[in-house]
């Protein structure tokens, strides 16, 4: 186990530099990342966030999403793979009995893996759930279809979403291999290629009341919850712009050819290169600093009784991250060709997985509402709404 903010970036510097060297064979293949997401839990870094009233190292906020970023820079589908369960070991803080609590958070100390089957296909939007949860007699049984699943595969728990029989959402903890429960492998997204985000099927799956969370609890109080899972989203995209940008400046010094009227021996030596690369520097580093700050207006306003306004500021200082953070993932991982020339489109090198990443992986909510959220709050004092997408 992990002990402290330190030592969890340590190892999360330690992965990176491991599962970098065959990420690009891996998106290019679609071979899922087994192997390092066996590294991520092993290293303990699957349990940073745990309290350490129940035996973790509850690492900061701003530390969580460092690492995620050095892990995204690298993989980021091996960044996203285990987001989700950072989202729910957050919710099951104030959602959870202290059972509930005890008994996964320990399970994730062990080194069990939480994924997600929260979304679902043909709704009329993300929130719309049709899975349900029954009761028969003193026996719970779920049926339903989920997509969008990431992180189901590679898990020991798969953290299903629904509605009871009073039409309240609730999250059921059921465990891997329990009859009725299947997971399908049918991700094929262009972008974040391995993370398989694909079908999970429950058909009258098994549940004890134990293993059922009263997630609903979670909209009656003020929370930093859906700013806790947007700042590792937007952690994400840092990931991928840094790595998209350390590629460019990697190929111009070593294989790009400077343009005929620049008259230079090198491209790394052509003015107009050196403008565009300082640049894409100055955008990463402001979205950097702007993630950095709002991981640490989480770690202060998480260390008080929060209200409305401070969950409002939280969701509002991740939502300034996440604007930059989107617009530089997909800025640089375009600017890369651009700047490195034909070559670089060659699919040998596979440069185009920054992009697709970039652009599937920002898509998990627009950027356009969080410049409404921000121009609303100062504008108007309106409170951001309350779900995990803001």
């Amino acid at each position: 186990m992990l002990h402290n903010d330190a030592e969890a970036i340590a190892a999360a510097h330690r992965l990176a530099a491991s599962a970098r060297l065959n990420a690009a064979t891996r998106d290019q293949q679609r071979n899922l990342p087994w192997a390092e997401i066996e590294h991520f839990t092993r290293s303990g870094l699957g349990s940073i966030s745990i309290p350490r009233a129940y035996g973790g190292p509850q690492v900061s906020f701003a530390t969580v999403a460092e690492v995620f970023r050095i892990i995204s820079t690298a993989d980021p589908a091996l960044g996203q793979i285990p987001q989700n369960q950072f989202g729910i070991l957050n919710l099951l803080q104030s959602s959870a009995t202290e059972q509930q609590k005890k008994t996964l958070f320990q399970s994730v100390l062990d080194g069990w893996r939480i994924g997600n089957a929260g979304p679902e296909r043909g709704s009329k939007n993300t929130l719309e759930l049709k899975a349900r949860i029954t009761a028969n007699g003193d026996r719970l049984a779920i049926t339903g279809q989920k997509f969008y699943s990431t992180g189901a595969l590679f898990a020991h728990w798969v953290a299903v979403k629904a509605l009871d029989d009073q039409g309240r959402q609730v999250m059921a903890f059921v465990e891997r291999g329990t009859p009725g429960l299947s997971i399908v492998d049918d991700w094929s997204g262009f972008g974040q290629r391995t993370t398989a985000s694909g079908t999970v099927l429950l058909d009258n799956v098994a549940v004890e009341a134990e293993q059922v969370v009263d997630n609903w609890r979670l909209a009656l109080t003020p929370n930093i919850q859906g700013a806790v899972s947007q700042l590792i989203q937007a952690a994400i995209d840092a990931g991928i712009a840094r790595g998209a940008i350390d590629d460019a400046i990697a190929f111009v010094r070593e294989k790009s050819r400077p343009w005929i009227d620049a008259k230079v021996e090198r491209a790394s030596d052509d003015l107009y290169v050196i403008a565009d690369i300082g640049k894409l520097k100055l955008e990463l580093h402001a979205a950097e600093a702007l993630l950095r700050k709002a991981g640490q207006e989480l770690d202060e306003i998480n260390a008080a009784p929060i209200d409305e306004q401070s969950a409002a500021r939280a969701s509002i200082a991740v939502a300034r991250a996440k604007v930059l953070t989107t617009e530089i993932s997909l800025l640089a991982s375009e600017k890369l060709f651009e700047l490195a020339g034909s070559r670089a489109t060659l699919a040998e090198f596979n440069f185009d997985r920054h992009w697709r990443n970039a652009r599937v992986h920002t898509l998990h909510d627009p950027v356009r509402w969080k410049y409404h959220a921000v121009g609303t709050w100062h504008l108007n004092g309106t409170l951001p709404a309350r779900h995990s997408w803001i």
